[in-house]
């Protein structure tokens, strides 16, 4: 990268905060009319709250990294079209699941269009194994994809959470933009993520005046899933999956754990690792910041895995987040001494 992209990512990520919170602020009035959230048996709050402010942190990203990559003019810093249609599009699908659901079946696979615009229009030279049929493996990515994608709106059932998740991993692929290891283009969106997710925080720390939904959770997913697909397509496989490990594990052994059980997986439930925490004593603030901080050192050893550039290194840098995810959700499950 050139000196001055670090800048550019700055700025981008400066005016995402400052977008995202105007947002915020200014549709929380609406949102209170429209898209109430009520508590039932299965959540994490306990008064009505408005949702929707997804709808403030997906347009500050995406005006914040347009209006960057604009001002810089040259073509290394284009997103695909695609990327923006495809988040604008899961976007809606988000909204019209928060003011009304929509079944299932039918979420499902809307959600699985918005991904494979993505996976299927990339050009045939990004890879990420050779040795596979180039059907498979974009197949392949297509699941991932749509794991990741309901994977983050799984684990957005607490204050704070998305954030404690989110930002750490943005800012690590922008931090892996400066040192040149992910293109100009995902550096700025990574960082204009970031930014906005930030501008949010203010109005979801606990007790939260609003929530993201639907409509921020799931475009969420799928443009950090996006940066995430640009490190597995750059060989640093290991870094794409330690930025992410803590939700990977909690979300699928949860899924995998309700699915042997015969629970009805697809249904809204309060047992993954984070909720149990809370039902264990733990308090939001002490969950959140403790899943704050496991993401903190998990983007360190996926900075570092790719500063080793040794397999060795990446296996066991691997092994030392994976102890580590296992030492939190074993924390988690376990309640709390008085």
């Amino acid at each position: 990268m050139t000196h001055s992209e670090p800048y550019l990512s700055f700025a981008a990520a400066i005016l995402a905060v400052l977008l995202s919170s105007a947002v915020t602020w200014a549709i929380r009035p609406l949102m209170l009319r429209h898209a109430l959230a009520k508590p039932n048996a299965r959540s994490s709050h306990r008064i009505p709250t408005p949702q929707g402010a997804g709808i403030a942190v997906i347009a500050a990203t995406l005006i914040a990294a347009i209006a960057v990559m604009a001002f810089a003019g040259t073509s290394a810093m284009k997103i695909p079209a695609v990327v923006f249609g495809a988040t604008l599009f899961i976007a809606a699908v988000g909204l019209a699941d928060d003011v009304h659901s929509i079944p299932v079946l039918p979420r499902l696979l809307l959600q699985a269009a918005s991904v494979a615009a993505i996976v299927f229009t990339a050009p045939e030279s990004l890879r990420i194994v050779d040795a596979l049929p180039l059907w498979i493996e974009r197949g392949l990515v297509l699941l991932a994809g749509l794991w990741f994608v309901n994977l983050v709106n799984f684990m957005d059932g607490l204050d704070l959470m998305t954030a404690a998740e989110a930002v750490p991993i943005s800012a690590a692929i922008a931090l892996l933009g400066w040192l040149g290891e992910v293109p100009a283009s995902t550096t700025i969106l990574a960082a204009a993520l970031c930014g906005a997710l930030l501008g949010f925080t203010p109005f979801n720390r606990p007790v939260a005046k609003i929530f993201l939904g639907d409509v921020g959770s799931l475009p969420i997913g799928l443009l950090l899933g996006w940066c995430l697909l640009q490190l597995a397509w750059h060989q640093q496989l290991a870094a794409c999956v330690l930025l992410p490990l803590y939700y990977l594990t909690d979300a699928t052994v949860t899924l995998a754990r309700r699915m042997i059980r015969r629970e009805p997986f697809w249904a809204a439930h309060r047992s993954h690792f984070y909720q149990r925490a809370t039902d264990n004593g733990y308090s939001v603030p002490r969950v959140v910041g403790e899943v704050f901080a496991l993401n903190v050192a998990l983007a360190v050893l996926a900075v570092a895995s790719i500063r080793l550039a040794s397999v060795t290194g990446s296996i066991v840098l691997l092994l030392i987040g994976g102890c580590a995810v296992a030492m939190v959700l074993y924390r988690f499950s376990r309640r709390r001494a008085a």
